[in-house]
């Protein structure tokens, strides 16, 4: 049984940022920096500047402050606080954050990727019936641990509960075989296309790749141009078929819009109609819920292995669970996080049997 009120006794980083006497510097630039100036705006938290890494250091300012090194602030400033604006994935940059941890305090707040809101004390108490309900749903100790750590950090904003639930990227909790017909949500240019044949050594019945944006499309397509039985379709996806406006530009995520490049919706019920499906794979930018809420029909028919990305909004990490065991209760729920600072590449895994 969760313990909510083991998690209301922890320190908020929101309250130690609007109380402390020290100056607060942002370490980096971009979206991420934006919604942290919001969120100091909204809870009145002073902001004394911004850093970035030497390599992005070239006289640039980000709103209306000048970007400065870290060397500079640390040879003019005794004692101040770090709170990171940016994910890092790679072992380096992980490493670097590490070495100014050991130096000054350093809080990692987990803002949602997509959506509003903050996973706060008083956001803890309001959703506590839902959290109890889709931690019991939970099938062994590393997700309930995993689990209960996910949340102090969200609260307290350290790193140290974060590195106490990661799990290694090699573990192979989903025991996928040669015969897998598999649907890879969100497949960018075929990198997970890549990491699925890798674990199935190449082998499988058949693929469907869908990817929105057309400069990655063209890329998956030559990437999985020699592969038999792939279908690729270039649409986002939801729960319905229909269309959608997005904003025109690269990368994974796709902005929606009202006056952006219309582009088609598909759901995962009408790609395979009445075709059977043993894998699918979600990591499409926050929108999971539209993706399951338009999987449902072969969800319940084929209890198909299931990989979630749960960190892009405030509620994945309760929601997403609670919607999956109520489509089709038969699945065991697990949740890893892999490394990443803040939160994200957390994953919720679904299966019928081990």
């Amino acid at each position: 049984m969760l313990d909510i009120n083991k998690f209301l006794s922890l320190e908020s980083y929101l309250d130690v940022l609007k109380s402390t006497d020290e100056p607060i510097f942002v370490y980096g630039m971009g979206d991420g920096c934006l919604k942290l100036l919001k969120i100091f705006d909204e809870y009145k938290i002073p902001c004394a500047g911004i850093f970035a890494s030497d390599e992005f250091v070239r006289d640039k300012t980000f709103e209306g402050h000048k970007i400065r090194r870290l060397s500079e602030i640390e040879a003019q400033v005794d004692k101040f606080t770090i709170v990171l604006a940016f994910g890092a994935g790679y072992q380096e940059l992980r490493d670097r954050i590490d070495s100014i941890e050991k130096r000054h305090r350093l809080f990692v707040p987990d803002m949602p990727v997509i959506g509003d809101g903050l996973f706060t004390k008083e956001y803890l108490i309001e959703k506590a019936d839902k959290i109890s309900q889709a931690y019991e749903l939970l099938s062994d100790d590393q997700s309930r641990l995993c689990f209960e750590k996910l949340i102090e950090y969200k609260i307290t904003g350290l790193l140290e509960p974060l590195r106490a639930c990661e799990s290694s990227p090699q573990e192979n909790i989903l025991n996928l075989s040669d015969e897998e017909i598999y649907v890879d949500l969100g497949a960018y240019t075929g990198d997970t296309v890549a990491d699925f044949l890798k674990a199935t050594d190449g082998k499988y019945q058949r693929i469907y790749a869908v990817e929105p944006n057309n400069r990655n499309f063209r890329k998956l397509s030559e990437n999985t141009a020699s592969m038999p039985d792939v279908t690729l379709i270039n649409a986002a996806i939801g729960s319905e078929d229909g269309f959608t406006h997005v904003l025109k530009g690269g990368g994974r995520m796709i902005r929606k819009s009202e006056t952006g490049i219309e582009i088609p919706v598909r759901s995962v019920d009408n790609i395979l109609g009445y075709s059977e499906c043993s894998y699918i794979k979600m990591d499409i930018e926050g929108e999971e819920r539209a993706a399951l809420l338009g999987a449902r029909k072969t969800i319940r028919k084929c209890s198909p292995k299931l990989n979630i990305a749960i960190y892009h909004r405030v509620e994945d990490l309760f929601d997403l669970p609670l919607m999956v065991h109520e489509m089709n209760p038969d699945y065991k729920l697990y949740i890893r996080h892999y490394p990443y600072y803040p939160a994200w590449d957390t994953n919720l895994y679904a299966l019928t049997d081990l």
